[in-house]
């Protein structure tokens, strides 16, 4: 890491130490996070190609082993909503774990039915996202069912407003955040101290940032999960190795591709997943 921070100030005839040294974007992002993506995209791939050229895996840089992957598959119940997505996969990986999108359209029906596979892990409310295709408003009755249904889920993203918050007050130990995390700052702005938090590398922007994160939230007593990353190639993978070393037994959104095709084929990875850290540079598999 120390080689390739020196070898990225030559090549970029600068003192700063990152990538907001180089124009990465000659026209402007439609959406501003994209800014970050495009950085942790170029630092990700220059991290890989150090190491590969200096014949050395990240784990071995790190000084950390690599563990078993646990991990929890995503999922949207469609509309009208449906168990069907739950239910095909659970016939063929009875040991599946779930992490699921509440919506205002669940009835008693589809809460019973997934209470009974006991198979649900976590759920998202997606309440801090505006202008996306997963907005969902903040309903105190949504969110009640949905919590007293799952006393032991994880509560990704609620949308706090008074009565929320209020409804909310006895399961703030369970509150995870996703969304509003982009650096260690906003893991400080949050309105109470988190027990867990999602540090999705393309969110953070950058491989300092993402160490520091970890360092921060280990030195604080916070758990970390990651999760997401399907949006830029080898990301994925990425993003397994990433948690195999620094939060390998956490809910993370981690699942292989396979799951999440509308009919999983046999013979994919059940969790947890296997270290698989390529022999040289920032790969997994």
């Amino acid at each position: 890491v120390r080689k390739l921070a020196v070898e990225r100030r030559h090549a970029l005839g600068s003192g700063q130490p990152g990538s907001e040294a180089l124009e990465l974007w000659p026209e402007p992002p439609q959406r501003e996070p994209s800014r970050l993506y495009r950085v942790w995209g170029y630092e990700s791939a220059a991290l890989d190609l150090a190491l590969r050229q200096a014949g050395r895996p990240l784990h071995a840089v790190l000084g950390r082993e690599p563990r078993p992957v646990t991990f929890v598959v995503s999922l949207r119940l469609g509309e009208p909503p449906s168990l069907e997505p739950v239910t095909r996969r659970l016939e063929r990986y009875p040991a599946l774990r779930f992490k699921l999108d509440p919506t205002v359209s669940w009835d008693d029906g589809i809460i019973a039915g997934l209470v009974a596979t006991g198979a649900v892990d976590s759920v998202d409310f997606k309440g801090l996202y505006t202008g996306t295709v997963v907005d969902q408003p903040a309903d105190p009755v949504l969110y009640s069912r949905v919590v007293e249904a799952f006393p032991d889920a994880w509560i990704e993203d609620p949308k706090l407003t008074p009565e929320i918050d209020e409804l909310l007050l006895p399961h703030r130990d369970r509150i995870t955040w996703d969304a509003n995390i982009h650096s260690i700052a906003d893991i400080e702005a949050l309105p109470f101290a988190p027990r867990m938090v999602n540090l999705k590398p393309s969110r953070l922007g950058g491989v300092r940032p993402l160490l520091d994160a970890y360092d921060y939230c280990a030195a604080h007593g916070i758990g970390a999960y990651g999760g997401g990353q399907f949006e830029i190639g080898p990301g994925r993978g990425q993003i397994q190795y990433l948690a195999s070393l620094f939060h390998p037994d956490t809910p993370n959104d981690t699942s292989p591709s396979g799951f999440h095709v509308i009919d999983p084929p046999p013979g994919l990875a059940p969790s947890p997943l296997p270290p698989a850290p390529s022999a040289t540079g920032f790969r997994w598999g």
